[in-house]
């Protein structure tokens, strides 16, 4: 069992992000198939290959640090990968799915965020500047891409969601009854 320090803790923090990276890079294949509006698409395109950068970022940190650049499973972006999927599932062809969608991302997005924050300090405190540095410039794009998300879902996503939603009580409300009974 290795010892149990700040060292070794900011090695396996790096290898849960690669993961995490690397797990998103392949949900966002599906997640693009699914989404239907083109400022979405466009949103989770641009991010994409940003992830590509930073897992080439991250792997030029594990240069730096002298360590092997493998990843372990990180069971948070398991699951949050898993919850995309099933939003993909009950909210296909509905509304609601793209504002669903971007909520999956979203929570994708922070946890992101709040790791890349905490490398970023262990890096500065461990005296790893160069590491420390990529690790902001990846913390930055993350917020960037929270921001714009954010952007998406108030501007456009969310209203299309609840217009379809009243939309569909007022087809409801339209339809005859039934017949009724003499």
């Amino acid at each position: 069992m290795p010892q149990a320090n700040l060292d070794n803790l900011f090695y396996d923090g790096l290898r849960d992000i690669l993961y995490a990276e690397k797990k998103g890079l392949q949900s966002y294949r599906k997640v693009m198939r699914a989404v239907q509006s083109e400022e979405l698409k466009a949103a989770i395109e641009k991010h994409r290959e940003e992830t590509e950068g930073q897992v080439e970022r991250l792997n030029r940190i594990f240069e730096i640090i002298g360590k092997r650049a493998r990843s372990k499973p990180c069971h948070a972006m398991d699951g949050m990968v898993e919850e995309a999927e099933e939003v993909m599932e009950e909210y296909k062809g509905s509304p609601a799915l793209d504002a669903g969608l971007l909520a999956a991302a979203q929570s994708m997005e922070h946890y992101e965020i709040a790791r890349y924050g905490t490398l970023a300090s262990w890096a500065r405190q461990l005296g790893h500047e160069e590491a420390e540095q990529l690790l902001r410039e990846t913390l930055e794009e993350e917020k960037r891409t929270d921001e714009l998300m954010t952007q998406l879902a108030e501007t456009a996503l969310n209203q299309m969601a609840e217009e379809a939603e009243g939309e569909d009580d007022e087809q409801a409300a339209a339809k005859p009854k039934g017949k009724a009974k003499a």
